[in-house]
């Protein structure tokens, strides 16, 4: 028998039972497509989640903690300079007080931080207006650092302080900081405004940092000390290594932790997320998978049923010659049809579904947050990769096969006399 026969054998008799196979193909696809539905919130979630710290932070960036006994940090700079596939280092160094900085009858106390904007270059040191220092009377500063500028010489009862609401750049900015015996340093330093950074990608997050080149950093020491019996280090270093690559984060990581650091990066986050999330879909798709395990039940039943019927015509086809494996061949063919019409439609229905879902779902829980915009949540319900199709094609499909397998291997063993004498 020719395979253009065997496919019109299988087609025959699927129409000669069209209701039974319908609603055996309805249970097929009601747990296929569960097990995609179920299964595509864990990617979502994963992929939202994954999505947000990838626009938050810099993943190739490895912040660095030394122990007691570590070296001196100009020193461990060189040391991770010269690693391999590390693209940047940098020594960002924090004073230790707040600053007042004043501009014009406009005054306030930021966060002040030096470091080596050539390093900060080359990790793409984001501005949104001006350039970076060239040298140690020029910084940048913060987003938010006009808010904090605030004119306390005209405020009224009851009313807000004026902020600073001109243009920041080119403008000049006085340094004032108390001495280490808590009184104003006689010398004030002066810094023209360069440039100003780019704003956070929270709403919520604040930046009115000021940012200066490092080599300011003994005029701000000299200003501070006054007593030769208590010199102390006025900054506190922060060290951020930048590797070139993602995939080498967690390799550079290593052979830091190795020399007795301790280390952090977004990478070894996201692996901590990704190992989760693998469990997570892992399991969903094995509570997926018993839903259709379920409607394997009635594949079983239809093609056991199928057998029944067909007793005499296997019967027939035994005895001019059939052999069993195409017999039993055409049993399965027809269990996975099943199985295939089941899972396209499976299909179809799930990316309906998710689309959707990714639709309502926001504006349901938005409403119920007490919110208006559901855009503002940036949260992904539903998603359908391709490998998840795959999965789910094999799991159903596979699944259908081996339903009708028994039936199969069943009309194979059936006795021809016994057949033929069955009555039609």
């Amino acid at each position: 028998m020719q395979f253009k026969d065997q496919i019109d054998f299988v087609r025959q008799h699927i129409k000669k039972n069209r209701l039974r196979v319908f609603m055996t193909i309805l249970a097929a696809t009601m747990g296929t497509a569960f097990l995609i539905v179920l299964a595509s919130v864990g990617f979502g979630l994963h992929d939202t989640l994954r999505g947000e710290m990838l626009s938050n932070r810099l993943v190739t960036e490895i912040q660095v903690h030394g122990s007691d006994e570590a070296e001196e940090p100009e020193k461990q700079v060189d040391k991770f300079k010269a690693m391999e596939n590390v693209k940047a280092v940098l020594d960002q160094q924090k004073l230790g007080t707040y600053p007042k900085i004043m501009l014009g009858d406009f005054e306030g106390y930021f966060e002040f931080v030096v470091s080596d904007f050539k390093e900060e270059a080359k990790v793409g040191f984001e501005l949104n207006k001006g350039r970076l220092p060239e040298n140690d009377s020029e910084v940048v500063v913060g987003s938010h650092f006009a808010t904090y500028l605030q004119n306390t010489t005209e405020v009224k009862e009851g009313e807000e302080m004026p902020t600073y609401e001109g243009d920041l750049i080119g403008q000049t900015i006085t340094f004032e900081i108390e001495n280490n015996e808590g009184d104003l340093a006689e010398e004030k330093l002066e810094f023209t405004v360069v440039g100003i950074g780019k704003e956070p990608t929270r709403e919520w997050v604040m930046d009115g940092r000021v940012f200066a080149d490092a080599s300011i950093i003994p005029k701000i020491e000299e200003l501070y000390q006054t007593s030769e019996e208590e010199q102390f280090s006025l900054f506190y270093h922060s060290i951020m290594v930048y590797a070139d690559k993602l995939e080498n984060v967690s390799q550079i990581a290593k052979a830091i932790e190795e020399d007795g650091f301790y280390t952090y990066s977004v990478a070894s986050e996201l692996e901590q997320l990704d190992v989760f999330f693998l469990a997570l879909k892992a399991g969903l798709i094995f509570v997926g998978t018993i839903a259709i395990l379920i409607a394997s039940i009635g594949i079983f039943n239809t093609m056991t049923m199928a057998v029944t019927e067909r007793t005499r015509e296997i019967g027939v086809m035994k005895a001019i010659g059939a052999n069993p494996k195409l017999i039993q061949r055409l049993f399965i063919m027809e269990s996975a049809w099943i199985g295939i019409i089941g899972t396209i439609i499976a299909i179809i229905i799930s990316y309906g579904v998710s689309i959707i879902a990714n639709y309502l779902l926001p504006i349901i829980v938005t409403s119920a947050l007490g919110g208006e915009d559901s855009s503002e949540l940036n949260i992904v319900f539903s998603v359908i990769p391709w490998q998840l199709i795959v999965i789910a094609s094999c799991i159903s499909i596979g699944v259908a096969v081996i339903s009708g397998w028994r039936p199969a291997r069943k009309a194979t063993n059936i006795d021809v006399i016994q057949a033929l004498r069955q009555e039609l």
